[in-house]
């Protein structure tokens, strides 16, 4: 979910439209992305050096061809008879998402989710840097989670006047996620990754992500009850 905000990041910074050197990639494709990613990153811890979009298609459960057709939308990474060289294309795909580039963050909720989203390893791994975390609870204000002080969300504005930060990742009820979210885009933010049960639609020119959490569940027990 983190590369595909990042990627519509880097599309807003260029001014296109889900588009890559003039071509319009389907978000398909986009979603697929950070799949390749970390696919390639496994074949890279187990040292395999170069795959056949044949061998990626077997691991990845996605037709060769369609994989082929995928980068074909980025520049094509493969040469004949050699197939993909595994460290190079996940360099290259690394740089597509923009997770080279260190993208600032910050959460505001602290609750349970901002507390879990805080510690997660995600972070740090993909080159994200937590610069802020923000609520308005006097039990939470003030303590300190993955070692950043929880400041108080009135002081939010100044903070972001002063700090500039990329992404800001909404965790607080749904009757403060529009405000919350009007107040980080004006105050510089470029990206929002939306967590909370409201579907976040913008005008002004940023990348949003809306993460649901029950749609997934109930997915799962859709798949469950035709298992059955």
């Amino acid at each position: 979910m983190f590369s595909v905000l990042l990627y519509k990041l880097e599309i807003i910074k260029g001014g296109l439209a889900l588009n890559y050197n003039g071509k319009r990639v389907p978000p398909v494709v986009i979603r697929r992305l950070p799949r390749y990613y970390r696919y390639l990153g496994e074949l890279i811890r187990n040292g395999v050096m170069r795959i056949s979009s044949n061998a990626l298609s077997e691991r990845m459960d996605v037709t060769a061809s369609q994989i082929r057709q995928d980068f074909n939308y980025f520049g094509g990474f493969g040469q004949q008879g050699y197939g993909y060289n595994v460290e190079h294309l996940y360099m290259e795909i690394g740089d597509i998402l923009g997770l080279h580039d260190g993208y600032r963050t910050a959460i505001v909720g602290a609750g349970n989710l901002g507390r879990a989203l805080a510690n997660h390893d995600t972070f740090e791994k993909r080159g994200f840097k937590l610069r802020a975390i923000f609520d308005n609870s006097p039990d939470v204000v003030g303590t300190t989670i993955h070692g950043i002080e929880v400041m108080h969300i009135d002081v939010m504005d100044d903070f972001l006047a002063e700090n500039p930060i990329d992404i800001g990742i909404l965790a607080v009820p749904r009757s403060a996620v529009s405000e919350t979210a009007d107040r980080l885009v004006a105050g510089g933010v470029k990206g929002l990754l939306n967590f909370s049960y409201a579907e976040l639609k913008m005008e002004k020119d940023v990348a949003i992500e809306n993460v649901h959490l029950s749609d997934s569940l109930m997915t799962l027990s859709y798949k469950i009850k035709q298992g059955e």
